[in-house]
């Protein structure tokens, strides 16, 4: 490197913020680790849209599938809770929560425990000197001796690639659509066999559009909820958790990096055979007799025919439909994260896509943390909610206190 460009460097040093924190990502998972973060004194900038994902890619009318009281956000001294929101709000606990409740409970959370958001986006993120180079979108840089990515799940978004020849007009993934009323009157095929399937369908024949359901296996449909009914020995033999019941849940969500120390191969192969791919009860009405569910099939070939879709399934049949919509879930690959300087990525040991993480969510990089889903093949499935956010927050800041203190 040239004296020039050397200099130059030490002029932008001087010229540019400073902050022992940036957080990447301001949905539930971000704002958590910031209230913690901000409660130990430390300087952190959050950017990011305020819960961008679940304001601007959920549409009017979905639910939770989580209860209230396993949906909260984390603070220090749990000040913010739901509990807290119901008494200061207009709104009720109820059970499935809507999402415009949890929005606005977590809206009132950033409002009372992390004030300052900058909602421009990140554009760059590179390691220089032992230290984080942030680049924003309006052109402005800052730099930071950490950062924790907090990313939204509409990265990692799956596509699969037998759909890639579809105009965008003609394809999309769920996650893309925050109103569906433009599919009003038209056929929709949606592919999936999950939550997210089966509960974009009933939306979508509540829109008014003719909906089909192509699930590679028959739905599952999960037994109706009790938790609030269930009495002494039913909650010994089957706990209350925050993903479900069942001591199995309650040993994920009370020991909760317990998961972190069993091998790789153990823990994807105890994601897989536990977790599969599930809907709510409360779904089954706004589905049967008004959704066509075609269950243990799959599109074997989709062709674009006149401004539509031609789909065929495994049995020969034909749908002619105006849309497919992708509800196929979502697998982390942090290169798909565009801000991650290439420089930076080749430096993140990855496996399968995922970061490999220490016991405290810090990647290969020293000082790069990522949290929630991301972190998913190294922590379990309770990083999938919302409720993962107080096992995280707390653990996050330890080690990043920790690492302050000590290169005082």
């Amino acid at each position: 490197m040239s004296l020039m460009a050397k200099e130059k460097i030490v002029q932008q040093n001087n010229m540019a913020a400073q902050y022992d924190v940036v957080i990447v990502g301001a949905g539930p998972y971000g704002l958590s680790v910031a209230a913690h973060l901000l409660a130990q004194g430390l300087k952190v900038a959050i950017f990011g849209k305020t819960l961008e994902l679940w304001r601007n890619h959920m549409p009017d009318g979905m639910f939770l599938r989580s209860h209230w009281w396993a949906s909260r956000l984390s603070d220090p001294h749990n000040r913010w809770n739901f509990e807290r929101f119901f008494q200061e709000s207009s709104h009720k606990p109820c059970y499935p929560v809507p999402i415009h409740i949890f929005i606005d409970y977590a809206l009132w959370f950033q409002n009372q425990a992390v004030r300052d958001i900058d909602e421009t986006y990140v554009s760059t993120i590179e390691r220089y000197e032992e230290r984080f180079v942030v680049r924003l979108a309006d052109g402005r840089h800052v730099y930071s001796s950490a950062v924790i990515m907090a990313p939204g799940l509409s990265y990692y978004a799956q596509r699969p690639v037998e759909y890639a020849h579809l105009p965008q007009e003609l394809l999309s993934h769920s996650v893309d659509h925050g109103d569906l009323q433009r599919f009003q009157g038209q056929r929709i095929v949606v592919v999936g066999g999950g939550q997210g399937a089966v509960e974009y369908a009933a939306l979508l024949h509540e829109a008014g559009a003719s909906v089909h359901v192509v699930a590679r296996h028959p739905i599952f449909w999960l037994a109706p909820d009790r938790s609030n009914e269930r009495g002494l020995f039913e909650q010994m033999l089957a706990p209350n958790a925050g993903i479900a019941s069942g001591w199995k849940n309650w040993t994920i969500e009370y020991l909760p990096y317990l998961f972190y120390r069993f091998p790789q191969p153990a823990k994807d192969r105890f994601i897989r055979n536990h977790y599969v791919p599930a809907a709510s009860d409360w779904l089954r009405e706004r589905i049967i007799g008004r959704v066509r569910l075609h269950e243990g099939h799959v599109l074997s070939k989709v062709d674009e025919a006149g401004g539509k879709v031609q789909a065929v399934l495994s049995d020969g049949s034909k749908i002619m439909a105006d849309h497919i919509m992708l509800a196929t879930g979502y697998r982390a690959d942090i290169s798909r994260l565009p801000m991650l300087h290439p420089s930076l990525l080749r430096q993140i040991q990855v496996d399968q896509g995922s970061p490999v993480l220490s016991p405290w969510f810090e990647s290969s990089v020293p000082g790069l943390y990522f949290v929630g889903f991301t972190a998913l093949r190294s922590f379990g499935p309770l990083y999938r909610f919302v409720v993962g956010c107080k096992a995280t927050a707390p653990r996050v800041t330890r080690a990043i206190v920790r690492e302050a203190r000590s290169g005082q």
